[in-house]
Parts: C-alpha cells; sequence; structure tokens
C-alpha cells in the first residue's frame, strides 16, 4: 500500500511539474517531454492531469473587447455596482466553468482584505461550481454565513449547500442555517424564527458585506419542486400570480416585486432587501433563466452580475 502512496504521489509530483512548465514557464510539450524524460504524450497526459487534478488554475487576465462592451451596456442598462461577462462557448453552452471561475475570483478579492469580511451565500449548481474553482486560502480572520436553509424537506443536507464547502477551502468560520428553505406552516416559521441561534444567523447574514446568489426560475423546472419545497399546485398558485424567479426561496415578478402571500409567507430564508442596500451578485448564465435574471435587475434585488456573453446579449435586446 505505501508503494501505491508513492507512486501516486510521485505521478501528481510529475503532473505539477509538467504544468507549471507549461502553463508558467512556457515551453512547448516538446520541451517539456525532453526536460521530464519521458515521450511527448505522457508530457501532453501529464499536463492535462495537472488542470484535471486542480494543481494548476487557468484564468484569463486579458480583457476580452467584446465581454468588456457587453459589461459596460449592462451596468448602464439596469444601473449595476458591478458586471462581468465571461465568453461563452457555442459547442458547450451548458458549461459553467468560466463564470465559476469569474465568481471565485471575484470572491477571492474580499477573502485576501485583512478585515474581517462576512460573506453572504446563496445555494444552487452555479454556487457550488463557483466553489469548486476556488483558491485554497487561511481567512480565519472572515466569516462565512449561509443566507437559506440547507436541509431538505427529508431532513437530509442539500447538495447544493455551499458555505461549508468554502469554509473547507478557505479555513474560514461558517455559519450555516439548519432549515429547509420554506416552512410547512406559517406556525412552523414563528417556531423556527424564535430560536436564539437561528436570529444569530439571520443577523450575522444581515449584516454581510457582500453575497453571492444563484437565481432560480419559477416553472415547471424550477428547483424548488425538484427539491420538494413546493407542491406543483402551490408552483401554479406563484405562476398565476405572476412570479417568474426566486433568489433563497423569495418569489418575484418580472418587475422584480416580492410576490406578496403564497409561499413566501413561509420563507425561512434572509428577506431581499429592495432595492439591495449592500453588495449582492447574482451569478447566472442558463438562457432559460432569462426572464428571472431580467425582473432581479428590474426589481434591483441584486446589484451585481457574472454571468456570459449569451446571456448579456439576451438581457440587452429586451
Amino acid at each position: 500500500m505505501a508503494r501505491k502512496s508513492d507512486s501516486e504521489t510521485d505521478r501528481l509530483d510529475d503532473a505539477a511539474r509538467a504544468g507549471w512548465l507549461y502553463y508558467i514557464a512556457g515551453n512547448t510539450q516538446d520541451e517539456i517531454a525532453r526536460k521530464l524524460g519521458v515521450s511527448r504524450q505522457t508530457a501532453q497526459r501529464l499536463v492535462s492531469l495537472s488542470v484535471s487534478e486542480r494543481l494548476i488554475r487557468v484564468r484569463l487576465d486579458h480583457p476580452i473587447g467584446r465581454c468588456l462592451e457587453l459589461s459596460e451596456r449592462v451596468k448602464s442598462t439596469y444601473g449595476l455596482e458591478t458586471c462581468e461577462v465571461v465568453p461563452s462557448d457555442p459547442d458547450s453552452p451548458s458549461t459553467t466553468i468560466g463564470v465559476a471561475e469569474a465568481a471565485a475570483a471575484e470572491l477571492e478579492r474580499y477573502l485576501v482584505s485583512q478585515h474581517t469580511v462576512i460573506a453572504g451565500m446563496g445555494t444552487g449548481r452555479m454556487l457550488r461550481a463557483m466553489v469548486e474553482q476556488l483558491a485554497p486560502m487561511d481567512c480565519p480572520q472572515h466569516k462565512v454565513v449561509s443566507l437559506v436553509g440547507n436541509i431538505g424537506p427529508d431532513g437530509s443536507a442539500s447538495q447544493y449547500d455551499v458555505v461549508s464547502r468554502i469554509s473547507d477551502r478557505v479555513k474560514a468560520p461558517h455559519y450555516p442555517m439548519p432549515l429547509p428553505v420554506i416552512a410547512s406552516t406559517v406556525h412552523e416559521k414563528s417556531l423556527l424564527l424564535a430560536q436564539k441561534t437561528l436570529r444569530n444567523v439571520l443577523d450575522l447574514a444581515s449584516q454581510a458585506d457582500v453575497s453571492f446568489v444563484g437565481i432560480g426560475t419559477v416553472d415547471d423546472d424550477a428547483a424548488l419542486l425538484r427539491d420538494g419545497f413546493v407542491r406543483p399546485d402551490e408552483l401554479r398558485s406563484l405562476v398565476r400570480a405572476g412570479a417568474v424567479g426566486e433568489i433563497v426561496g423569495w418569489a418575484y415578478d418580472a418587475e422584480g416585486c416580492i410576490i406578496e402571500g403564497l409561499t413566501n409567507d413561509r420563507v425561512l430564508s434572509v428577506p431581499l432587501e429592495q432595492p439591495a442596500k449592500r453588495r449582492v451578485i447574482g451569478v447566472a448564465m442558463a438562457t432559460p433563466r432569462l426572464r428571472a435574471v431580467r425582473g432581479a435587475l428590474r426589481g434591483r434585488l441584486i446589484n451585481g452580475l457574472i454571468t456570459n456573453e449569451r446571456m448579456a446579449e439576451l438581457l440587452l435586446d429586451s
């Protein structure tokens, strides 16, 4: 077993060296093969392994003109404080890597501060992808707090919870919200919100210096429906009331106005400010979420956006 472990370590060492030679030192794969004493094919595999094992992180630092133009236009059109637009991959429109990388880089800009930063976190596929791109750091001075419950209706942990994963990455204390997104009844909501420990988390979340949130749809593919937080009839009621999107469980219409009553009466997440007074950054790119993203922007539920070219173009077409 020891020999196998040593072999695995040697393989990763070689991959890290090959990745450094290629991405940092600018060597060709032929040069890497010669310097490491391996075949060109092996050198190519080692370089690929360095990326797949996240030994090397490749980030685009050059500001692409088209993306910069779109970013400025989206900021101006919707009155945003910040907006970043990354290139779209025409052959892989569903890939999250580019947007996730940009979101991770934005979060890291806050985490490098020596002053305490409270970072609020929503949930969802995009934020989980963001965490996977986050560089390991040592940030005991910061706090990472959940804006939304991380427990499923059956009591299981949410697969898209991110605060614990971020805490593991950056060594910062984290404050989860051990609740479902939506309570079963208004009475249950009152009982849960009366708990002192929960009030402490909610109070901390309301002080977040920056928050990152996913933007969900209110349709047949809604995460709230898939995860069992709302029933089909409740979803249909939201749609009839004009709901097009949701952020941390709070449903809103095409103009970004929070829907009155219905499931919003039972949401346990941190209330959304309108307009957002602190930095709230939406991370979204899937075109089926267009109406939800546009509504969040129109209602100023978010004042920052990280997205790709295609979504930015659609937002400007309306």
